[in-house]
C-alpha cells in the first residue's frame, strides 16, 4: 500500500508570490506532486509583513484560492492553506491565527537569512509558550551558514519548535561541495532529530519542482524506512490527521 506523503511546503497559489504565476502552472505543479505520492499539499505563499497588513494577504490568499480549487478534482492531492510568515520583531504580540496551517495552530516561520541575536529566540519562546502556537520553522539547513553566534543557534534548537527540511537539499548531485556540506547537513540533522518534517518548498516545474518522493528515497536510502516513518507522524500530528 502506497503511504500518503504530505508535502508541508509549497508556493504552488497562483501569483501570490514567486511561485506559480497562474492556475496552469498551479494545476502541474499538483499534477507533479500527484506522480510523487503526494496526497496532502500544503499551500504556503511567503507573507512579508513590510510589504503588506494580514488583512490585505489574506484577501489576496482568497482570491487566489478561489481561482485555483474550482479547477482540481480528485485526482490531485487534498489542498490545506497557510503562510510561509517571515520573521519580524514583536511577531508575538500579533493574532497570527490566521496565518496558520488550516484551522490548526501550525504556523510556518522563515527566520533571517542572517545571524540571529535574542530577538529571534525570545520572539519564537513566546509564540510557543505563551502564545500556544505550534511553531515550524522553514528550511532549517538554509540558516546554518549564517550563525556566527553558535550559542543562540543551540538555544533555538533547543526551543519546544518543529523543524523543516526541503527536498532539494537531500538531492544536490553536482559535486559542489557547499552543496554536498548541506545534503551531508539534511541527512545528519534528520538522524538526530527524527520529529523533522519535509516539505518540497517547490516554486516552479524546473529547478524548484515538486520532488518529495526523490528526497524520500534518499532518506530511506541513507537512514531507512524509519526515518520517514517518523517524519509522516510527525507532520501528520501537526496538522491533526
Amino acid at each position: 500500500m502506497q503511504i500518503e506523503i504530505i508535502d508541508f511546503h509549497s508556493h504552488i497559489l497562483p501569483g501570490m508570490d514567486d511561485g506559480s504565476p497562474d492556475v496552469p502552472t498551479s494545476l502541474e505543479m499538483l499534477r507533479a506532486a500527484a506522480r510523487q505520492g503526494v496526497g496532502v499539499q500544503v499551500l504556503t505563499p511567503h507573507y512579508y509583513p513590510w510589504r503588506e497588513e494580514i488583512g490585505s494577504f489574506l484577501s489576496r490568499r482568497t482570491e487566489s484560492a478561489e481561482t485555483l480549487l474550482p479547477a482540481c478534482d480528485e485526482t490531485l492531492p487534498r489542498l490545506l492553506v497557510g503562510a510561509e510568515v517571515a520573521f519580524f520583531p514583536h511577531m508575538s504580540e500579533l493574532d497570527l491565527t490566521s496565518l496558520c496551517i488550516g484551522s490548526t495552530r501550525a504556523l510556518l516561520v522563515e527566520l533571517p537569512f542572517e545571524s540571529w541575536d535574542g530577538r529571534v529566540e525570545e520572539q519564537l519562546a513566546t509564540l510557543t509558550l505563551d502564545r500556544g502556537y505550534k511553531v515550524i520553522l522553514a528550511h532549517v539547513e538554509r540558516y546554518v551558514e549564517f550563525q556566527r553566534d553558535k550559542r543562540v543557534w543551540n538555544r533555538v534548537m533547543a526551543l519546544p519548535v518543529t523543524f523543516q527540511l526541503n527536498a532539494e537539499d537531500f538531492l544536490k548531485r553536482d559535486g559542489l561541495l557547499r552543496r554536498d556540506q548541506k545534503k551531508r547537513f539534511c541527512l545528519e540533522f534528520l538522524s538526530q532529530r527524527p520529529d523533522t518534517i519535509l516539505g518540497s518548498d517547490c516554486h516552479n516545474l524546473t529547478g524548484r519542482r515538486p520532488n518529495l518522493a526523490d528526497a524520500r528515497q534518499v532518506i530511506a536510502e541513507a537512514l531507512g524506512e524509519s526515518a520517514l516513518e517518523r517524519a509522516d507522524m510527525t507532520v501528520k500530528k501537526a496538522l491533526g490527521l
